[in-house]
């Protein structure tokens, strides 16, 4: 396991996020598909995030990717839902007959984090450090 450092911090936050277009249509396709993964790019690279591995599939998003502390993972998604989204309808206008609201992303996302330690582990660290006291 490797350790990004900052200013004044050492971390290894690590996501798993997973996030679906509306209705769950089958649209990242072809040119979409492309412009998605290089607007999910430029975002990621203005906030810093690194991505560590990522799938786009017809009707999905995967990503694996590593948020400093200071960020929180919605304002994350908040950003790359949003600014690809707004992008993807100007660039892609066919895309309004489908996407009526100007919403091309469902609402939510899935996100889980990523170690080497279980719960278990951590409560009986933490029932070890209370004995202590």
């Amino acid at each position: 396991m490797s350790y990004t450092t900052g200013c004044h911090t050492i971390f290894h936050h690590r996501y798993h996020i997973v996030w679906t277009p509306k209705y769950r249509y089958k649209v990242l396709r072809g040119k979409i598909r492309e412009r998605i993964h290089a607007i999910v790019r430029q975002v990621c690279k203005e906030m810093g995030v690194t991505i560590v591995s990522g799938v786009l599939s017809t009707n999905h998003v995967h990503m694996f990717v590593e948020i400093p502390p200071h960020i929180a993972v919605s304002y994350f998604m908040q950003r790359i839902k949003g600014r690809s989204s707004r992008k993807i309808q100007q660039e892609f206008p066919e895309l309004k007959k489908r996407y009526w609201g100007q919403r091309f992303w469902a609402r939510g996302y899935f996100c889980t984090t990523s170690g080497n330690i279980t719960d278990d582990i951590i409560l009986q660290y933490l029932e070890q450090h209370s004995d202590k006291d």
